[in-house]
């Protein structure tokens, strides 16, 4: 089965070819950070209006690298949500409208758990990349930060999640705190190369209680005391807090993470969504989780077409698709989602 996948649901359009025999056959994926960073994070409407231009051409580019035309696809899978209505919608409409126009089965993608089954493209090609069932998953990026129990593909169980801002949010609002520009996590963590480890150390929220909850908003306002109790910043007094920050959040996430294998004696972990692409996190669950770690490459962490292409493979073999009309949620639990029948999706 080849179908495409469309991304649209914040600031990347992405585009991506999945055979279910072949693998990944191509991608593409254009971002607006730049169109953005003027503004300090994503603007829905230019967002929009962005996609639109560049759905399209983009839509093109897969099918030309792979050698294949619009006839031969089989389906097409698009994010319906969670994320931005208006984003969602341009390409929840063109890639339903392009389904009804080829006579082709479409599906809805969940966002979220199209990043949760991003590390098993791995088993495409490498068979010991994939997590044994059941395993634990932590998904954290810009809108999220969830720690989940999958029991079987589409069967999960939310463990816990921010009360507040996920990781992401925090690390894009401490990143304008020292004027380093949008996006947040990649820009702090290089700043946190130069910084000195022994000069603060910020709050580990919510790790002085039980439970598997997250929150960073209290982190955040630490931040910005740190950082009215230093101006004017200096090179060296931001690299310092930036370092302090990502550490801070870096713990936070792998003391959740340890609780959650202790307590469910699971030995597998996926890490997905914008911020599993973070080295100090990636280091620091290696070198001190006693679990085994799954994550998908790195230009597949960030939003992507390829991950939405895959889920909905998946989806489709199960015998699901999208009814005729064109629905999107920006708000959309995970856990509403009907399991993926393993008998018909392997």
């Amino acid at each position: 089965m080849l179908v495409l996948g469309i991304e649209t649901s914040c600031d990347e359009t992405g585009l991506a070819l999945y055979d279910s025999q072949a693998g990944l056959l191509s991608e593409a994926l254009y971002s607006q950070v730049d169109l953005h960073a003027q503004y300090g994070g994503v603007v829905p409407e230019l967002a929009s209006r962005d996609h639109i231009r560049k759905i399209t051409p983009l839509t093109q580019r897969v099918l030309e690298d792979a050698g294949r035309t619009l006839s031969d696809l089989d389906a097409v899978a698009y994010t319906a949500g969670p994320g931005l209505m208006g984003a969602l919608l341009v390409g929840a409409t063109f890639g339903r409208t392009l389904a009804w126009a080829l006579d082709i089965r479409a599906i809805e993608v969940h966002h979220m758990e199209a990043h949760l089954l991003a590390p098993l493209l791995n088993a495409d090609v490498n068979a010991d990349a994939a997590p044994e069932l059941p395993f634990l998953a932590l998904l954290v990026s810009g809108g999220h930060t969830q720690l989940v129990k999958v029991a079987d593909l589409g069967s999960y169980e939310l463990l816990g999640e921010s009360v507040d801002d996920a990781a992401g949010e925090a690390f894009d609002k401490a990143a304008k705190m020292l004027a380093l520009g949008y996006p947040g996590g990649p820009r702090i963590a290089e700043a946190a190369r130069r910084g000195n480890a022994a000069r603060f150390r910020f709050p580990r929220p919510m790790t002085d209680r039980p439970g598997l909850d997250f929150s960073f908003s209290g982190l955040k306002t630490y931040t910005l005391n740190t950082v009215n109790e230093h101006a004017p910043l200096t090179e060296q007094d931001i690299a310092d807090i930036a370092l302090a920050f990502e550490q801070a959040v870096v713990d936070t996430l792998f003391i959740k993470c340890r609780r959650a294998v202790e307590a469910s004696g699971l030995s597998d972990l996926v890490l997905a969504g914008g911020v599993s692409a973070n080295q100090s996190l990636r280091q620091k669950l290696e070198l001190d989780l006693d679990a085994n770690l799954h994550y998908a490459p790195l230009a597949l962490c960030t939003d992507n077409g390829a991950m939405i292409a895959y889920a909905g493979a998946l989806r489709l073999l199960a015998g699901e698709q999208a009814e005729l009309a064109v629905n999107t949620r920006p708000r959309w639990p995970m856990f509403e989602l009907p399991p993926i029948s393993p008998a018909t999706a392997a």
